[in-house]
């Protein structure tokens, strides 16, 4: 994976505000993306003790987002737009993600089709131990103009 040239994650992804759930990039190449989430009291879906880990699918969506900004980024296209299809075997090995945790998110392309439609293996690690906390197969579809594309849904 690389590091050389890490951008902000609100520049690779097309959320915005507090919905914005990834706190920085890692390290990206061409098939995979690992970025890095920090629970603190303030991190969005924190309660007392953490971030249900029900939210690890949407870390996993957000840095396949980034995954594709990135990509998108480098070859000097807007960030566009996609779409989480859903996930087969998602697993959490905790109820939840602790406060004052820090997460890794680890995405890997294993499937890109030509329509817009791929398939990523992720995992979810602790920093410290390197512990797998939870792991699915996250299907994604990004339409070339996602305008079009809702107007015909």
């Amino acid at each position: 994976m690389s590091q050389m040239y890490l951008p902000a994650v609100r520049d690779v992804v097309p959320h915005s505000g507090e919905m914005v759930l990834l706190d920085r990039l890692l390290a990206v190449d061409d098939e995979t993306l690992c970025a890095e989430v920090r629970i603190e009291s303030g991190t969005l879906f924190c309660d007392a003790n953490g971030v249900g880990s029900w939210v690890g699918i949407e870390y996993m969506a957000q840095a396949i987002a980034a995954h594709a900004g990135y990509l998108a980024t480098i070859k000097g296209e807007p960030v566009k737009v996609g779409f989480l299809l859903g996930s087969r075997r998602y697993e959490a090995s905790v109820p939840l993600f602790a406060l004052g945790s820090v997460l890794h998110i680890h995405v890997l392309r294993a499937m890109q089709g030509d329509n817009g439609l791929g398939a990523f293996e992720c995992r979810i690690e602790d920093s410290t131990s390197r512990t797998v906390l939870a792991n699915a197969t996250v299907t994604v579809f990004q339409p070339d103009n996602v305008k079009d594309f809702l107007q015909r849904s």
